[in-house]
């Protein structure tokens, strides 16, 4: 069955951001690093983290795939900075508990929202198309192509932090995932106030 360019999209932008991505704040012990992916070259970095991602995603088992995903995340996100971003405008207002509420309910936020969602690309592949200098990282163009859907075009932007290459925002066929995820967060605190965020997140989790 075809799906939209949009569900698509939608769907990769936050299978992308669970498998890819360490929420702000998660309360773990540093992982090891993952020998399997290069984090010194912009390209190679994406196309092994996408790897061992997708290679976690065919194993079938979604609990082995979860714990796999979460030692990917320590390494190879830039969180604290994404998850400051999403709350940009709140920042201001909102109390140093209310701060670290957020934080502590992000990670199973992340998880819950996208978790399903993710194993609908376990057939996928991904390809890097080419890089471009951006700002004080690189962006990295590739194609993500799964049978019975039109390939989407992905753009990963990465930066070098601590000497190794960190995943800081990626954009699904347009769709920026820090704005599009921003906007979410932002419409539940004007109607609700950023209490009812919190509470959104812990329950989604």
């Amino acid at each position: 069955m075809m799906i939209s360019t949009r569900t698509a999209s939608t769907r990769l932008l936050g299978a992308a951001l669970l498998a890819i991505a360490l929420p702000a704040g998660l309360a773990l012990p540093a992982a090891p690093a993952t020998a399997a992916v290069n984090t010194q070259d912009p390209s190679q970095f994406i196309e092994s983290l996408a790897g061992e991602g997708f290679g976690a995603l065919r194993s079938g088992n979604k609990a082995a795939a979860r714990t796999k995903f979460r030692s990917l995340l320590a390494q190879h996100f830039a969180v604290d900075a994404i998850g400051d971003r999403l709350i940009r405008r709140w920042a201001p207002t909102i109390t140093p508990a209310q701060k670290a509420a957020y934080k502590e309910a992000f990670p199973a936020f992340i998880i819950g929202t996208y978790a399903d969602r993710l194993f609908e690309y376990s057939n996928a592949n991904l390809k890097v198309i080419r890089t471009m200098p951006a700002g004080a990282g690189v962006d990295v163009v590739s194609q993500v192509s799964k049978p019975g859907a039109q390939p989407i075009t992905t753009v990963w932007s990465v930066q070098k932090v601590g000497g190794a290459y960190k995943v800081t925002n990626l954009k699904v066929s347009g769709i920026n995932l820090a704005i599009s995820q921003a906007a979410d967060f932002d419409a539940i605190v004007q109607r609700q106030g950023f209490d009812a965020l919190v509470k959104m997140m812990r329950t989604r989790g």
